[in-house]
């Protein structure tokens, strides 16, 4: 993931994402198969019961320091 890439993932959103959502349809994805959307300290909750409304599988973690935007490179 580049630096530019790790904006929250929120509609209208240009924060700095802190955690990476990991998700899959399982409709039309397989088991193997993740999506990955980023999220700000403000919008992860949102995001993640946004999926689990869906009742996509959904798996939280915190993005690399070094993937976060303004680290690394």
């Amino acid at each position: 993931m580049t630096v530019e890439a790790a904006e929250c993932s929120r509609a209208g959103c240009r924060d700095a994402a802190v955690w990476a959502i990991l998700w899959r349809n399982p409709r039309i994805h397989t088991a193997d198969r993740r999506k990955t959307w980023v999220a700000c300290e403000a919008h992860m909750s949102y995001l993640r019961e946004f999926l689990r409304a869906r009742d996509f599988p959904v798996q939280v973690q915190a993005l690399p320091a070094g993937a976060r935007a303004g680290e690394g490179s």
